[in-house]
């Protein structure tokens, strides 16, 4: 009895580690939950072009952009935060912010 009384604090500091890390590793599971969509300020185009319901919203909401040659192959190793310069009205902070609205509706594939 005695020894296990002298280990039991052990035990305790044992399980709140374990708790502890449980509590972080679902934190961090919730933080990328959360952020698993795309950017419009970080992710390339050439990822949003290969994503069909990323591709699809682009189409939509930027038709003349997304018709371009050029977005569909130079654009691809740019954001459309950085493409924004060459289109800045198809590309409006108004519309860039209705694109990454319609992005967070979506996840982001890996």
């Amino acid at each position: 009895m005695r020894k296990l009384i002298k280990s039991f604090p052990i035990v305790l500091i044992a399980a709140g580690v374990t708790a502890s890390f449980s509590a972080a590793v679902a934190a961090q599971e919730a933080a990328s939950a959360r952020t698993a969509h795309y950017s419009v300020t970080e992710t390339l185009v050439g990822k949003l072009l290969d994503d069909p319901a990323a591709a699809e919203i682009l189409r939509r909401l930027i038709p003349t952009v997304y018709a371009n040659e050029m977005f569909q192959s130079a654009g691809r190793d740019l954001t459309l935060k950085a493409i924004q310069q060459y289109e800045p009205e198809a590309l409006s902070d108004a519309n860039l912010a209705k694109i990454q609205a319609e992005f967070d509706k979506i996840p982001a594939k890996e």
